[in-house]
């Protein structure tokens, strides 16, 4: 099989788009908004430890290393409730932890955004899912479709096992320019909720507010709820992703008129 040139094209280019995003937009905020880059690498280092390494390793118990709880999360419910809990208490805790470690780092220069912290922290947090969860992934898939098409791919799989080279090439079939569009979508949307949940999270903590990590769990949970189903082949996922996209824009919009970057002082005349 080969996969046709312009869907290796558009995937490609949809790759390089999520690879820029959390760049591009620590750039053009870094100045307005004054961020600190030590708050973007605490969001990296967050994500990476507690979304990659401690939720991965929780699912990989709860879903085969235990057959008792594995026998319950088949039930497509109970699968859905878990999924989208596991990645908010994970994901949450570990960005309640870095806000808190932030506040105490010390009081910002006076003119700094209320939101600067936010703002750098969600950057990085959703710049590591970007690349971990989008970029080297379809890094992998574009490298497989550009041996399926120089007809090197099964060689390059001879370690695998039949049933794992069958759902490589079944993967590479459904490759489709519409595929690259709906992922990149889909990663902006995420990038959206990532700084919208840094935003919740940083002004509970200054408010001192206790209810602050359940409530975002609570909302993290609930986000993940729609891509949960999907898994669970509950709904279509043009139904999920149209709905991610809408609630994404809305996210934005509020994030845009409540959020202030920091005002210019205009220069005597």
């Amino acid at each position: 099989m080969s996969v046709a040139p312009i869907t290796l094209v558009c995937l490609s280019l949809a790759t390089l788009f999520v690879a820029a995003l959390p760049v591009s937009l620590y750039r053009r905020l870094r100045v307005p908004f004054a961020l600190d880059w030590r708050d973007t690498i605490t969001g990296v280092a967050i994500f990476a430890l507690f979304a990659t390494v401690i939720e991965r390793a929780i699912n990989d118990y709860m879903l085969h290393g235990n057959a008792a709880v594995a026998q319950v999360l088949s039930n497509p419910v109970f699968f859905v409730l878990y999924g989208a809990l596991a990645a908010g208490v994970c994901e949450e805790v570990g960005r309640y932890i870095a806000m808190r470690l932030i506040a105490r780092r010390g009081a910002r220069k006076p003119d700094t955004p209320t939101d600067s912290a936010a703002f750098g922290y969600g950057i990085g947090h959703a710049g590591a899912e970007a690349w971990f969860v989008g970029v080297l992934v379809q890094l992998q898939w574009i490298v497989f479709a550009v041996l399926a098409n120089r007809g090197d791919l099964d060689e390059h799989l001879s370690n695998l096992t039949m049933d794992s080279v069958l759902r490589v090439h079944l993967i590479l079939a459904s490759l489709s320019p519409l595929f690259a569009g709906v992922f990149a979508l889909e990663r902006t949307a995420a990038f959206v909720f990532q700084i919208a949940l840094s935003v919740l999270m940083w002004r509970g903590v200054r408010a001192g507010w206790k209810g602050i990590l359940p409530l975002a769990i609570l909302v993290h949970a609930l986000i993940d709820v729609p891509a949960a189903m999907y898994q669970a082949r509950l709904v279509p996922l043009v139904a999920v992703d149209s709905l991610y996209v809408v609630a994404a824009v809305v996210v934005a919009v509020v994030l845009f008129r409540t959020c202030r970057p920091q005002r210019r002082v205009a220069r005597a005349a």
